[in-house]
């Protein structure tokens, strides 16, 4: 039966890529010589833990691994969901393993309410708090009522040691609606949330200070809050960091975030008025790009147009990024699906000022995937 023919991959990019389009079209893949020409070859112990995350989220997952790492078999089960709790590798954020409950969240059996633990914001993963500000209107987006969707930090982990804890509930959906995100609008204000961990509370008002700097320039309304936790709910590691969005009149969300180096890295401390600046900066690039999706999570909106009903979807995003683009490779490879990407032309006013990144309009027919929370063979 073609259903179950093995789709077969090598070396390690992109695994949550392949785990979670496995995982959505039944089809098991096969991925080989996983880092084999390195000193230390195989699946690193944060993928593992992401496969055992699977493995909860799923049942009857059949997931084979060799002796050396080197090679992984994931069939993928039925999606179950309901109430879960992870424990997260520290070596990644929590923002790693989001990217993965929050695609597949929406087409589970039992609406989901995952407790992850570990770190919630390092320098190499989005951190839940940009979950939070840009990746979740996006998925609002895409389901018809949107109650029972949230996401919660209930404890602060920074990087390396973490001990943060955040709360994910996702409701279920029969299938998703087909959308039609033409207009970015205009920025009209800006928000943002300042933490700072086991270290002085100065330093929140410190980086709050240098990114309002930047932004009253443009734009009078600026609003950062200051997140501080203290005792039990502050994790285990010191460090400080901000994350800013910016909401377009349009309804869209942009984020960006910097945040201090971890303790215990041979980087020097982390001065807080450069990295209040650096996000702010980030920030203004981000708006630069455009589009009606943050650049990190503009595989998301593929997918989530991909799997609507059998309707035409259209999204202008901003310049692809690297990620996006193999996302939309894998697509075709589990679903055959393939999207229509045209340049857009730039409106008069940017065309004037010389401003504003080349944008993309992508469009697609939805599969119409159903969630019938049982496989048809």
């Amino acid at each position: 039966m073609s259903h179950n023919a093995v789709i077969s991959f090598k070396g390690c990019n992109y695994l949550r890529q392949r785990l979670i389009l496995s995982t959505l079209s039944g089809k098991p893949i096969s991925i080989k010589e996983i880092r084999s020409q390195d000193d230390d070859p195989g699946l690193r112990e944060f993928e593992v833990n992401l496969i055992r995350l699977l493995d909860k989220m799923t049942n009857g997952t059949r997931i084979e691994v060799s002796e050396t790492g080197t090679s992984l078999y994931y069939q993928p089960g039925l999606l179950y969901g309901g109430s879960l709790d992870h424990e997260c590798c520290k070596l990644k954020s929590i923002g790693y393993y989001l990217e993965v409950v929050m695609a597949l969240g929406p087409f589970c059996k039992k609406a989901l309410q995952i407790t992850l633990r570990g770190v919630t914001n390092n320098q190499s993963d989005p951190s839940v708090d940009s979950f939070i500000s840009s990746a979740i209107p996006v998925l609002k987006k895409f389901l018809v009522v949107d109650d029972g969707l949230g996401m919660k930090i209930t404890k602060r982990g920074m990087a390396p040691e973490g001990g943060g804890e955040v709360i994910f509930k996702c409701p279920v959906r029969r299938q998703l609606k087909p959308i039609q995100l033409m207009d970015q609008g205009k920025v009209k204000r800006i928000r943002g949330v300042v933490y700072a961990v086991r270290v002085s509370p100065a330093i929140s008002n410190r980086m709050v200070e240098a990114a309002k700097g930047v932004f009253l320039q443009f734009i009078p309304d600026v609003y950062i809050y200051t997140d501080h936790h203290r005792g039990s709910s502050s994790g285990k590691s010191p460090g400080f960091g901000i994350t800013l969005v910016a909401e377009s009149t349009t309804g869209v969300f942009w984020s960006a975030e910097a945040m201090s180096n971890p303790a215990g890295s041979k980087a020097p401390p982390s001065v807080p008025e450069e990295i209040g600046k650096q996000a702010a900066f980030l920030l203004l690039e981000e708006i630069y790009r455009g589009g009606c999706v943050d650049s990190t999570f503009q595989s998301f909106a593929a997918l989530f147009m991909a799997m609507s009903p059998k309707d035409v979807s259209k999204c202008l995003l901003g310049p692809l990024s690297p990620y996006t683009i193999q996302f939309l490779r894998h697509l075709r490879d589990f679903f055959g699906h393939t999207f229509k990407l045209e340049s857009h032309k730039k409106t008069e006013e940017e065309e004037e000022l010389n401003t504003g990144a080349n944008k993309v309009v992508i469009t697609c027919m939805g599969i119409g995937y159903l969630n019938l929370s049982r496989r048809v063979i």
